[in-house]
């Protein structure tokens, strides 16, 4: 968790711009949150799962929604949707009316990571350690 799910028409990525906007999304989300790295998912669809019917998606060529864990500012969904917006302009050379980025929210409690319940945001270092603490336990 997070999940960022980036549906593109056919063709309009390469292998390369792939993982640059795979890793863009990664930067993004962690520089904004301060979330590890380690807990972004990117999934990248060509065509392969419907856009969501919210009006934003008719005419893009590319467009990411992303599902964060519940707890985020305002500004923060808005500073990650708009940087990844302009990352998808940047890595792609589309006009920016054809990129779009929507976040939405989930609580952190209906997702597991490693199979464990995701901490709410902030209480990473804690999980980590808890984390670190079991597998010494079980070792």
């Amino acid at each position: 968790m997070p999940l960022y799910i980036c549906n593109t028409k056919q063709d309009v990525l390469d292998q390369n711009q792939k993982a640059s906007i795979a890793q863009a999304i990664t930067d993004i989300h962690c520089t904004v949150t301060g979330a590890p790295p380690s807990f972004v998912h990117v999934m990248i669809f060509e065509e392969a799962l419907q856009f969501p019917q919210d009006g934003k998606e008719d005419s893009k060529d590319i467009f990411v929604r992303g599902t964060i864990r519940a707890g985020r500012s305002d500004d923060q969904k808005n500073d990650i949707s708009e940087r990844i917006q302009k990352a998808l302009v940047s890595h792609t050379g589309l006009e920016p009316s054809r990129a779009a980025a929507l976040i939405r929210e989930t609580p952190a409690s209906w997702v597991l990571e490693g199979g464990e319940i995701m901490p709410e945001p902030g209480e990473e270092a804690e999980w980590f350690a808890a984390q670190e603490a079991r597998r010494a336990s079980e070792s």
